[in-house]
């Protein structure tokens, strides 16, 4: 299993975090079990959180044509495009 980079556990750091207040919030609990169960759901919501964030993404290599490969493929200006440029008064 790769490490997890510095954005997913920003992500999910902050995840738990803020799941676990806002739940101890909303429910004004003060029993233990209940603050228990509040911990390890917003664990849970955090390890979540943090294995979706997506993995930065390898670029392929992509195999480029020579220089001279290029040149011959390349069409040369028509001859008339350059004629047409007016001259300056």
């Amino acid at each position: 299993m790769p490490r997890p980079t510095t954005a997913q556990l920003a992500y999910g750091s902050c995840t738990v975090i803020l799941s676990t207040l806002a739940m101890l919030l909303l429910s004004q609990t003060s029993s233990g079990l209940a603050i228990t169960v509040i911990a390890v759901s917003a664990l849970a919501l955090g390890l979540l959180v943090a294995m979706t964030v997506p993995l930065p993404k390898k670029t392929p290599v992509a195999t480029t044509a020579s220089a001279d490969e290029q040149d011959e493929h390349r069409v040369p200006a028509a001859p008339a495009a350059q004629e047409r440029v007016p001259a300056p008064r």
